[in-house]
């Protein structure tokens, strides 16, 4: 029985890539030969997206078998997993309903643990080498939820002056947090839509050296094949395998295998 690891992508900021993160380095993970859960946590659906077609999503949103139906009836999600259409990755969509989740988690009792304990049962099967969870651009009990189910958490940031807007009240949250998930690693920050042309991306990383946390080595850049990519459904190492992007994400997985032990 393999030992699971449970990542959470984070950031309060839209747009750092996020999403993207997640899908790649799943996609990654599992082509590599490790077992692979991808649970997408927000109500805009895009890590589901990235895999299935908008139809597809929107089905799977208005069913049963999303994360919203899961957590509001506090089930096992082991009854939630649908494939992700490639071999050892499967996920667990979302709806558009999560936008009420946190309503839906005020009155229930030890609600900051309900996502860790509808996960316990997959967990514990030691299934899933790997369980990556798409969290929303917020900062709320929802979140806090994905925190304290996860092992590890990864903050894509996008490197520009506007995708360092917010940093600091993420790290107040996550020491905030940490009475919560107090085994909680940040593994660390992945810098994401890099134009090294632009002389803000020195500044940038400089700001970034500063924080508490891990600088991951590999730096995904600019590449339109990431939106062809996001437009066919496909990771970008599916849809175009000898892209720059695809070459990056490839190595910031493995990165990622390293630092995560």
């Amino acid at each position: 029985m393999s030992e699971t690891r449970v990542i959470c992508f984070a950031n309060n900021k839209g747009g750092s890539g996020k999403s993207t993160t997640c899908s790649n380095v799943g996609y990654f993970l599992a082509e590599s030969g490790k077992k692979t859960l991808l649970i997408d946590g927000d109500m805009q659906l895009n890590l589901s997206l990235a895999f299935f077609d908008e139809d597809r999503v929107l089905a799977l949103a208005g069913g049963e078998k999303n994360l919203f139906n899961a957590i509001k009836k506090q089930d096992d999600l082991s009854d939630y997993v649908v494939s992700a259409g490639y071999e050892n990755l499967d996920m667990i969509p979302s709806s558009t309903l999560m936008s009420s989740i946190e309503f839906e988690l005020f009155s229930k009792w030890q609600r900051e643990y309900i996502l860790k304990k509808c996960l316990k049962n997959l967990r514990d099967s030691g299934k899933y080498d790997y369980i990556l969870i798409d969290a929303p651009p917020t900062l709320g009990g929802w979140v806090m939820n994905i925190l304290a189910a996860s092992d590890f958490l990864i903050v894509p940031v996008e490197a520009s002056p506007w995708g360092l807007f917010g940093l600091s009240n993420l790290f107040e949250f996550l020491s905030e947090a940490s009475g919560i998930a107090p085994d909680l690693k940040i593994a660390g920050i992945a810098v994401t839509k890099v134009d090294g042309r632009k002389n803000y991306f020195k500044q940038t990383m400089e700001t970034l050296k500063e924080l508490p946390a891990h600088l991951f080595e590999t730096y995904i850049h600019l590449d339109s094949n990431i939106e062809w990519a996001q437009d066919n459904s496909k990771p970008v190492g599916k849809y175009r395998r000898s892209s720059r992007s695809s070459k990056e994400y490839q190595l910031l997985t493995e990165e990622i295998e390293r630092v995560c032990r």
